[in-house]
């Protein structure tokens, strides 16, 4: 509940955490305008940036989806969390100290229980105290020694052991639950964690005598652990064993090394995808900075869309480059991957060691430039899924030949670029040993002609915008000039202030931008307005429903501007030549009057009519004057 946190923190927390920087963990940035930053939207597929980001107001919209709101929203969507946790989590961000009140405003204590204190953040303390415990036990002596003896054997030093934050997980089966427990974990946290198993004879440590790895998630808080077999007489005989999904973990959203890799997908616009914790680490420690790894699953559609989301809108200048084995299981999850090759609009590639070696065991044999060699010596994905298809048949036979042609047609089919779709269909004739190009052309365009519907990779990099709603009755151009005044008004207030004030609800044609003045009004107008969010707040406490939803649009709408002195001068022009036609408007009305009465019936009222006319002629033509001034 937001009244168990005290006003005053809740309102420092808002003004303390830079949205920006929030969003910035989950969806890479880029310049929108002046104060404005632009990205893919993390809650609906986009290839197209319509998520935009304004510092100044606190404030993020997407104009694809219609969604908004504050960093707390951001958090809370994001994740998946309450308005309670979500400010926890900013709180310690920002360095706030949060107070708790009753409902009647009386000082009061943190809620007992994860959920009433925020159960993701008593999980992830958890989480970052297992890890500290974990990493301190892989320097004991004993039979951690077997751990570090694992990590040496393939070339992992103990600072490189440190970077990652792997530790040891003691064969006892208690000692993590004692550390904790001591720390004042509760057993409900532990098991929710993961970090505890619950068996017949109570609660267990899940990761015994085994190597593990911290999985943070994007922002770099631990929510789980990988954890390797060491010792023959482990009861379990998977040689990995992962957290299982808990509310800070979802296997399916985690890839392992993106904390680390982030900042350098977003700057080179590549990222490689590996299939362990150790080629993760063997990849960085190599150079190649941008490496990340599934987490005891297949690479899927959520992993695609996280991928996306950090390389942003870059299309045909991303890379995705996935690195398997050369063996029959390398191949399958290659091919895997390239059921999801329509999720990117970035090439993709695929890197496979011709001696079948993976990142971890070609740095060991061979160094540090052999793993970025086997990066750089990437192919098309495609190309790979198309060997890796014929390689199944026999093409010493016609039969054998045929049959591969049929399965591989399908994958040049639903090449999106038409120049290489033309290429590797050539390349297929040859690969197959049919030397007929026509008859292979034939048969791919016969695949490409059930696939139509699909757009081509250049189509696809420019989506369509969502079909815009109903044209209002009052003119287009008026009601673009009314939605630019009150952007202005909510982005910069102090702009446009003084003009502002004076104009009336009327001034205004379409409704909603009616409703959107009235409440810039009630929360004390341009005038009065709060440095930073705290302007726009104080106006949504006064927007209801859609109006609410047209004020966080108009509070991140890009404005045509190129800096803060053009801002000046365009939104004082916009306010007066929204108030000229509002005066234009209000003369033609005041003529009709007068035009209607009868001077020599009624001279007094005919007289007080003129009066109006002249003043209101001369409000029109000072409006114009400052328009064109400004």
């Amino acid at each position: 509940m937001p009244g168990l946190i005290h006003p005053d923190d809740l309102r420092a927390v808002k003004e303390r955490v830079r949205i920006d920087e929030v969003v910035a963990e989950q969806v890479t940035l880029r310049p929108g305008g002046v104060g404005s930053f632009k990205g893919l939207c993390p809650f609906h597929d986009e290839r197209t940036p319509s998520f935009t980001v304004r510092p100044a107001v606190g404030r993020w919209h997407c104009f694809g989806c219609g969604e908004g709101g504050d960093a707390i929203e951001f958090v809370r969507r994001i994740d998946g969390t309450t308005f309670t946790e979500a400010v926890e989590r900013l709180a310690e961000r920002a360095g706030v100290q949060l107070r708790y009140v009753d409902d009647g405003g009386r000082p009061g204590k943190r809620p007992a229980g994860a959920q009433g204190a925020g159960q993701r953040q008593r999980l992830l303390e958890a989480h970052r105290a297992a890890e500290a415990f974990y990493a301190e036990q892989l320097e004991q002596p004993g039979p951690a020694e077997t751990a570090r003896r694992f990590l040496a054997e393939r070339g992992f030093s103990r600072e490189a052991a440190a970077r990652f934050g792997v530790g040891f997980a003691p064969a006892g089966g208690e000692a993590l639950l004692r550390h904790l427990r001591a720390a004042g974990f509760t057993e409900e946290e532990l098991t929710t964690s993961g970090l505890a198993g619950q068996g017949q004879r109570g609660l267990y440590d899940r990761f015994r005598g085994r190597l593990v790895w911290p999985i943070r998630d994007v922002s770099g808080h631990t929510v789980a652990f990988g954890a390797r077999r060491l010792f023959d007489d482990d009861r379990i005989d998977a040689k990995y064993l992962n957290s299982p999904e808990t509310p800070v973990y979802k296997k399916s959203q985690a890839l392992y090394g993106l904390d680390l890799a982030k900042r350098d997908i977003a700057r080179t616009k590549q990222v490689v995808v590996v299939e362990g914790y150790t080629d993760v680490m063997a990849c960085h420690l190599a150079g190649v900075t941008t490496a990340v790894a599934t987490c005891g699953t297949a690479f899927g559609e959520e992993h695609a869309r996280i991928v996306q989301r950090m390389l942003g809108d870059a299309a045909g200048s991303a890379e995705v480059v996935f690195t398997f084995d050369g063996d029959a299981a390398g191949q399958k999850a290659a091919l895997r991957a390239f059921e999801l090759e329509e999720r990117f609009t970035a090439q993709t590639y695929v890197a496979v060691e011709p001696s079948g070696q993976d990142p971890c065991d070609l740095r060991l044999s061979s160094g540090d430039a052999a793993v970025a060699a086997l990066v750089a010596g990437r192919v098309p994905l495609f190309e790979f899924a198309i060997r890796s298809t014929i390689s199944r048949f026999d093409l010493g036979s016609e039969a054998g030949r045929l049959a591969a042609l049929d399965a591989a047609a399908p994958i040049v089919a639903g090449i999106r670029d038409s120049g290489l779709r033309q290429r590797y269909a050539v390349n297929l004739d040859r690969w197959t040993g049919f030397l007929d190009e026509r008859f292979v052309l034939d048969r791919v365009r016969r695949h490409a002609g059930g696939r139509a519907g699909r757009s081509g990779r250049e189509s696809r990099s420019a989506e369509p915008a969502p079909a815009p709603p109903p044209a209002p009755a009052v003119n287009d151009a008026v009601v673009q000039l009314e939605r630019w005044v009150l952007a202005s008004v909510l982005q910069a207030p102090w702009v446009v202030a003084e003009d502002f004030t004076g104009l009336a609800a009327d001034t205004f044609s379409a409704p909603g931008h009616r409703a959107v003045h009235d409440a810039v009004t009630a929360a004390g107008g341009p005038l009065e307005a709060p440095q930073g969010p705290g302007w726009v707040e104080a106006v949504l406490q006064y927007a209801d429903g859609p109006v609410a939803g047209l004020v966080q649009e108009l509070a991140v709408a890009e404005l045509p501007v190129t800096d803060e002195e053009g801002m000046e001068r365009w939104g004082r022009s916009l306010v007066a030549s929204l108030a000229g036609q509002a005066a234009t408007r209000a003369v033609a009305d005041a003529k009709r009057r007068l035009w209607s009465i009868d001077a020599s019936a009624h001279p007094q009222e005919y007289q007080e009519a003129s009066a109006e006319l002249f003043r209101l002629e001369a409000a029109r033509r000072a409006w114009q004057e400052r328009a064109q001034g400004a």
